[in-house]
């Protein structure tokens, strides 16, 4: 990994650079399309438009050509949802069973206080549950079980009617039994074998098989990401997830080989992941770098390490925490660690974080699976004004107007005057007739 020194070159660095391409200018949309072998923002407006036209034989067809699937079903049976449970290992399905415990358990707390405020504002304002939600989890050659609990169980337990999951099925033309097991264990209502941005047209429009939802979450690609953000409007979404991130925050009391195992779990996810430390201590960099060099030359995806590494990895050596304090805020990163002494103390100067870890112990992996919050952060720096995946993703709320024979004769004249000085005389006219 590089390691740069001083305030100044890390702050240069560590400005947001857009790699997702939805933000792009038509020279680096150009090499984007070199790179992918086709322009994604076309590709994905050409394949939402057959969805809309052609409904499941889109889906089908689509399947077929980038996930080499050749199925004649969408829908996953219930059955086999089921099946799925008992096909995968105890160990593991027991290690499911606690991390669902765990995300229910957090976002049921969540909940009660969301609700608690609800009452709180009794007669002014109702909340309400959204009806069907839409299910994004990524697969094909790889597959996440835990993505499944960490969208599918704060919709629950926000009081969603329907949940619908798409997932891309493998080349066989199945979706992996894990996912199916996570589904069964989360309580999703239906699931569909079908990624990509086919899978989100279908759920923004609807298809014979696939129902419109009311709104998509989940992360993909960036053609799932591009798709969203073309759907958007007709449906809600949570965000546009980019690659993964994590910004560790390290002084000379850190334990350097957590700081490196921090850095290659994070760097394994994907070649554009950026794993990053911000360091007040020099001698705590070089130790971290030699142990991120030694393990990645041993790890089972050296190749996407490397590369990660190479590409966005980073370690900055800067002369004190308020420095690290004001890098971390600009930066605004999904993963924030605090590998520091007295960490808590710190927590009240971070303002702009996906989540923050905080203490030796909480390591990124445990909020990726077992903690209780969502794994679903905002990415790419819109932590500065977006929130992790939560209940309040999953409720409306429904604002209550009442107005009584009192309050009418105080308030109707101001309503009067102020629409006929915005040059609605009809609105005028509502409010005076109710004062006779």
């Amino acid at each position: 990994m590089e390691i740069i020194r001083g305030f100044a070159q890390a702050e240069k660095r560590l400005s947001r650079r857009d790699k997702t391409g939805f933000f792009l200018d038509e020279t680096q949309r150009a090499e984007l399309a070199k790179r992918l072998g086709v322009d994604p923002e076309k590709a994905v407006n050409g394949i939402i438009d057959d969805v809309r036209k052609q409904g499941d034989k889109a889906v089908l067809e689509y399947t077929l050509k980038f996930d080499r699937a050749a199925i004649s079903k969408l829908e996953v049976s219930p059955a086999e949802i089921k099946q799925a449970a008992g096909e995968i290992s105890a160990e593991l399905f027991e290690a499911l069973k606690l991390a669902a415990a765990q995300v229910r358990a957090y976002h049921r707390f969540q909940k009660e206080a969301v609700w608690k405020a609800a009452e709180i504002m009794q007669g002014k304002q109702l909340i309400r549950p959204l009806e069907r939600v839409g299910l994004y989890v990524p697969g094909g050659k790889a597959f996440y079980p835990s993505t499944v609990l960490m969208t599918a169980i704060p919709a629950k337990e926000a009081g969603v009617n329907e949940i619908i999951l798409v997932t891309p099925p493998g080349a066989d033309g199945k979706i992996p039994a894990p996912t199916l097991a996570a589904a069964y264990i989360a309580g999703v209502d239906r699931v569909f074998a079908c990624g990509g941005a086919q899978a989100v047209a279908a759920l923004a429009f609807g298809t014979k098989s696939i129902p419109k939802v009311d709104k998509i979450c989940g992360p993909g690609n960036i053609f799932v990401t591009l798709a969203k953000k073309a759907v958007f409007g007709v449906v809600d979404i949570d965000g546009l997830q980019g690659p993964s991130e994590v910004l560790i925050l390290a002084d000379q009391y850190a334990n350097a080989e957590y700081c490196a195992l921090d850095i290659l779990a994070q760097a394994e996810h994907d070649v554009l992941a950026s794993p990053i430390m911000v360091t007040t201590s020099e001698e705590l960099a070089k130790r971290v770098n030699d142990i991120v060099e030694t393990k990645a030359a041993t790890c089972a995806r050296k190749d996407i390490i490397r590369q990660s590494l190479r590409d966005n990895g980073l370690i900055a050596v800067v002369d004190n925490m308020d420095e690290a304090i004001t890098l971390a805020n600009m930066y605004a990163a999904e993963h924030l660690c605090l590998l520091v002494k007295d960490s808590e103390q710190y927590l009240s100067r971070i303002n702009h974080a996906g989540c923050i870890f905080y203490g030796e112990k909480a390591s990124v992996v445990m909020g990726d699976y077992v903690a209780g919050p969502s794994h679903a952060l905002p990415t790419s720096g819109t932590a500065r004004f977006s929130s992790p995946l939560n209940i309040l993703d999953f409720v409306k709320y429904i604002d209550i107007v009442n107005v009584s024979k009192e309050e009418v004769s105080k308030l109707g004249k101001a309503a009067a005057t102020i629409a006929r000085a915005e040059g609605l005389e009809c609105h005028a006219e509502a409010a005076l007739k109710r004062m006779e």
